[in-house]
C-alpha cells in the first residue's frame, strides 16, 4: 500500500519503462495525484489514481505503461 503522504509536490513520476509521465502537483484527496500542466502537451492537468503506483522513492513509479495510462484516461 502506497502511503499519499510520500509522494511530494514537483517530484517525477515515470511509467512503468521509465518514461517520464509528468510531475506531482499535489496529491488529492481522492486518492489521485495531480500532475503540473506545466509540462503537460495540452497545457491542462491530468489526474493518476494512486492504484496506478507500483512504488514511491526519488520518483513515483506507475505500474503502467505511457500508452495505457494516456489511453485509460481519456
Amino acid at each position: 500500500m502506497i502511503h499519499s503522504n510520500t509522494i511530494l509536490s514537483r517530484m517525477q513520476v515515470l511509467d512503468s519503462r521509465g518514461n517520464r509521465v509528468g510531475f506531482v502537483d499535489r496529491v488529492l484527496p481522492d486518492n489521485e495525484i495531480k500532475l503540473t500542466r506545466h509540462d503537460s502537451p495540452d497545457g491542462l492537468h491530468h489526474y493518476i489514481p494512486l492504484d496506478w503506483v507500483a512504488e514511491v522513492g526519488v520518483a513515483v513509479r506507475l505500474n503502467k505503461c505511457c500508452a495505457e495510462i494516456f489511453r485509460d484516461r481519456a
